[in-house]
């Protein structure tokens, strides 16, 4: 697999690319498809969740919304559904936590969300003793394997968090759940981040607790890509027509000249 992809392109350019995390069959498809029509006039890629029942490093929206969405029933095909439409309109790499690829299959797994479109999964929790099959399964059925690296990884451990991960390296902003809407140690993530890009060279995406158009655009100027999940799946949740706005207040918070301003 090359790197002259449109999600590595996208994330090697000059500006900040907002991603929206989406979670899958939180509404019917046909609605599922319309919304993310209207988010993706202001995205630049989508993530979108594969609902579990004990999503462990997430706050209560977003685990509300799996919650709904797997009373929905058949979560995968409602991931695969999506995926498919989201892929149509922007890059697209799946959210998922380990145990329903385990349940799944990791090799069917992978193969249905390529046969989808998606461009990568990214298992946030991925247990480090199934790392390479996992990454060799997603490199054979043509995906990347995004990896998040919690910010307390030792020196010494960042080149085995880091090895066979491909797409991008996550780097959350907080180390609390998602939706926390505290203060960010900026000065920290950026720190982060060089510790990151001293290991690896694969674009550095942040998420988790960037909750205001304000605050992603100060966290932009030392990441590739900024990735928003609890504010538009509270929108999304409450007032679906609201989830495009807030999605475009984020964009132009990004294109804003400070947010443009030399990476870390």
């Amino acid at each position: 697999m090359t790197t002259a992809d449109p999600l590595h392109t996208l994330l090697t350019q000059p500006r900040c690319s907002l991603g929206v995390f989406v979670p899958a069959g939180l509404h019917p498809a046909s609605a599922e498809r319309r919304h993310l029509d209207q988010l993706a006039q202001a995205a630049d890629l989508f993530e979108i969740g594969l609902a579990t029942e004990d999503a462990v490093l997430d706050g209560p929206v977003i685990q509300a919304a799996y919650h709904r969405a797997l009373r929905r029933g058949n979560a995968l095909d409602a991931a695969v559904r999506a995926v498919e439409h989201a892929a149509g309109l922007r890059p697209t790499v799946v959210m998922t936590y380990w145990e329903p690829v385990r349940r799944h299959g990791p090799e069917h797994l992978a193969r249905l969300f390529a046969d989808a479109g998606a461009a990568g999964v990214m298992v946030v929790d991925l247990p480090a003793h199934h790392a390479a099959r996992w990454h060799d399964t997603a490199r054979d059925a043509g995906l990347r394997t995004p990896r998040l690296i919690p910010r307390t990884t030792p020196d010494t451990s960042l080149p085995a968090a880091v090895a066979g991960a491909s797409g991008w390296l996550y780097a959350p902003a907080s180390t609390a759940p998602t939706g926390y809407q505290g203060p960010v140690d900026l000065p920290a993530l950026g720190h982060f981040t060089r510790r990151l890009r001293s290991v690896s060279p694969l674009p550095v995406v942040s998420g988790v607790g960037i909750s205001t158009p304000a605050l992603a655009a100060r966290v932009a100027p030392v990441v590739n890509g900024v990735v928003i999940g609890t504010p538009v799946v509270r929108a999304l949740a409450t007032d679906p027509d609201r989830a495009a706005e807030v999605t475009a207040a984020f964009a132009q918070a990004l294109h804003t000249p400070t947010s443009r301003e030399t990476r870390a």
